[in-house]
């Protein structure tokens, strides 16, 4: 027998795995389906044997075991039909990379997922559209229009992103660990997996399914699931498939680490993920249910879906160590520990898991604030991209001071003339635009200094007086600052409402109800990241890795950038060649590029000075036990490779996606030219850190952030 490539490690799973009753109806069933879908006998991808090996009906039964009979055969089915996917493209498509194939057989798909049952379906041409077909005229009649939708999204993004694994095969390319989490979600399937729960358990209101709660339970759920996957089938992906999208195998590249270590790693992920999901099912999600004024049958909804969440993950994991399509030979059992049981009981093993896992979960909330580190480090930064100035950059800079007055920003006790001068945010803007007209590079500019006053102010007003329940007023406040139909804005109490109403109405001016619409949802994610930040200052907790770099984006006011980036190249480039995976892939590494960018220039003014906790390095420093300077090598690795992938992406994947949506000369144009416009922008971002005080040992010393004398920051009054 093939020796393993490692020893899987001590998993942590605090839930029970239960098996549902119905087990063997469901494995009869969903035999019989897959020979009438032609997925057997002749499909020169599965037998019989194949099919019983893998045993679809005891993963369902152990991942949701509490539906009644039908609904477990159903969801077998849908099993049985992904697994079967995954296997037909990879002998068909993968093993021959075949692109062009591939896509032709993607595309197809989608019309097999009408939203309107009445819409005909064409005729299925291979076992997969034929499963597919039958899947959907059984499945969706008793779910809700949102649900659909959905799950459709989901099914589609399960599916198209083969071709992310494919060409990735093609170029003998690992991809980095941000890009993997991302990528793996997708790929993986598991938040099509959380849309089957809710199919079993209780379907989530549409008021909620999308908040951020909801949005991290299913993601944490996602990357446990994959992770643990990941685990088990190194051996059959790597070693003899030759997958390259396995999370063992990116960590081993990025940290040039044995193939054991890469394990461990994993597992401290998977844990830190599990951790988070319990976090939020036990802190977020009930603030949501309240705020949305959910009744009891929708709370009792959403406590449904989150055990059916739970469910999925100790059965999963029940699963995988059975079946025979994964490595799993020494698998340590990990039934929840119920104290010693008898003769043999090793508490010493017992004691080492509760340990660990306690542990690494104080860990979080054990942060001493304002520790003396010195000055912020700075290595080597990859920049390929040169920065280039507006020539209007000296004006713009005393227009800037002059609204900035006016707003009365100035006036509240957390900037004055000399922090503003010490940002400079005219320079950042300059570089970011550098064809800018005078009165475009001026709004630039005082929409930075907005957002970089609100991310000041939040923790400094509210962190200060701990009072949560102002700040999420003030976020309230501001969102309906930004009237969408012509109603009238608010009676501004305070600089930031102030300064928000006069941006939005010379913003959007011109603009149309979507392109409002979305300008308003990105600077809602941006201030509500801020309450999520002081959240986490109030409970003194560190974010977990994935948490903290998908947030950082938002706090950062990355979707208000990109946002106005698009706006500038008309409509040449339609709105789903910016939703395709290459584009976010794009965009996502040039944003994580320049937050990381911050947290490494930002460190010492928001350790030594600030007891801020939401910084990449601590929060490295924090899960993987290390000192400063190893944190900054992994920070400063990882804005390496995403740069890398940046370059990547624009160079070998846009041109596919030119091609793939038929783009003209003017759609191709504007591509390049939102190519530059990021360009710009990270080499901008870059300058202006380099250049101005704000991150600087001198200037901190001297002005150590805190409120100005005699001065109180306005804000709303409760009522």
């Amino acid at each position: 027998m093939t020796q393993q490539p490692f020893e899987l490690p001590h998993f942590y799973m605090p839930y029970p795995a239960r098996l549902n009753p119905h087990v063997d109806e469901a494995r009869a069933h969903s035999t019989e389906w897959a020979r009438e879908m032609g997925m057997l006998e002749g499909s020169g991808i599965w037998e019989q044997a194949d099919l019983d090996a893998h045993d679809y009906g005891l993963l369902c039964a152990y991942t949701h075991p509490e539906c009644d009979g039908p609904a477990l055969s159903l969801i077998t089915d849908w099993y049985v039909w992904v697994f079967f996917f995954d296997d037909h493209f990879l002998e068909t498509f993968k093993r021959t990379q075949d692109r062009a194939g591939g896509k032709a057989y993607l595309d197809r798909l989608p019309l097999f997922m009408p939203m309107d049952l009445s819409t005909p379906m064409p005729q299925p041409q291979n076992p997969v559209e034929a499963g597919l077909a039958d899947l959907w005229t059984r499945t969706v009649p008793t779910m809700s229009a949102d649900w659909r939708r959905r799950f459709a999204v989901a099914t589609e993004h399960l599916l198209n992103e083969s071709l992310w694994e494919l060409s990735n095969i093609n170029e003998g390319r690992v991809a980095n660990p941000v890009e993997y989490i991302e990528m793996r979600r997708k790929v993986g399937g598991a938040p099509w997996s959380s849309g089957l729960v809710e199919y079993a358990t209780a379907e989530v209101p549409a008021s909620v399914a999308e908040s951020r709660p909801l949005r991290v339970l299913m993601e944490t759920f996602s990357d446990a699931v994959h992770l643990r996957n990941d685990l088990f089938s190194y051996q059959r992906e790597v070693e003899d498939e030759g997958e390259l999208s396995n999370g063992v195998l990116v960590l081993e590249k990025f940290f040039g680490c044995t193939t054991q270590e890469a394990a461990d790693t994993v597992n401290d992920v998977l844990t830190s993920r599990l951790h988070q999901f319990e976090h939020t099912a036990l802190t977020e999600v009930p603030a949501v249910a309240l705020e949305q004024g959910l009744t009891p049958a929708e709370v009792k909804a959403v406590a449904a879906y989150t055990q059916g969440l739970q469910d999925w993950q100790s059965g999963g994991h029940e699963w995988h160590m059975r079946s025979s399509r994964y490595m799993n030979e020494r698998a340590e059992p990990t039934t929840p520990w119920r104290g010693p049981s008898g003769a043999g009981t090793s508490a010493a093993d017992v004691g080492a898991l509760l340990a660990a896992a306690g542990a690494e979960r104080l860990r979080a909330y054990t942060h001493v604030p304002y520790q003396k580190v010195g000055p912020s480090l700075l290595p080597d930064f990859h920049m390929p991209f040169e920065v280039e100035l507006c020539p209007h950059l000296a004006a713009t800079r005393g227009h800037l001071t002059e609204w900035t007055h006016r707003m009365g920003m100035l006036q509240e006790g957390v900037w004055d003339e000399d922090k503003l001068a010490a940002y400079d945010l005219a320079l950042c803007s300059a570089g970011l635009d550098p064809d800018a007209t005078p009165e475009a590079l001026d709004l630039s500019a005082q929409w930075l200094a907005w957002g970089t006053y609100g991310d000041d102010y939040y923790p400094l007003v509210f962190g200060h007086r701990r009072d949560l329940a102002a700040a999420r007023l003030t976020t309230q406040r501001l969102s309906d600052c930004m009237p969408l139909d012509g109603e009238p804005a608010l009676i501004p109490v305070n600089g930031m409402e102030r300064g928000l109403i006069d941006l939005w109405a010379r913003t959007t001016a011109a603009m149309t109800a979507e392109e409002r619409r979305t300008l308003k949802d990105a600077v809602d994610v941006m201030t509500e990241s801020w309450v999520w930040e002081l959240s986490n200052q109030l409970q003194n907790r560190i974010p977990d890795p994935v948490d903290y770099l998908e947030m950082r984006r938002a706090t950062f006011g990355s979707d208000l950038t990109l946002s106005l980036c698009r706006m500038g190249h008309g409509p040449a480039v339609p709105p789903e060649v910016y939703r395709s995976g290459p584009v976010r892939s794009l965009e996502n590494a040039a944003i994580d590029y320049a937050c990381l960018l911050n947290d490494v220039f930002s460190y010492q003014k928001e350790i030594e000075y600030e007891g801020e906790i939401h910084n990449a390095i601590l929060v490295v420093q924090n899960f993987f036990g290390v000192d400063y300077p190893t944190a900054l090598d992994v920070v400063h690795d990882l804005m390496t490779q995403r740069m890398q992938q940046f370059e990547h992406v624009a160079a070998h994947e846009l041109p596919i996606v030119y091609e793939d949506f038929g783009l003209t000369d003017e759609g191709r144009e504007g591509m390049r030219n939102y190519v530059l416009d990021l360009q710009n922008w990270m080499a901008a971002i870059l300058n202006w850190h380099q250049k101005v005080d704000r991150y600087k040992a001198g200037y901190l010393a001297r002005r150590a952030h805190g409120f100005l004398p005699d001065r109180a920051p306005a804000v709303p009054a409760l009522s």
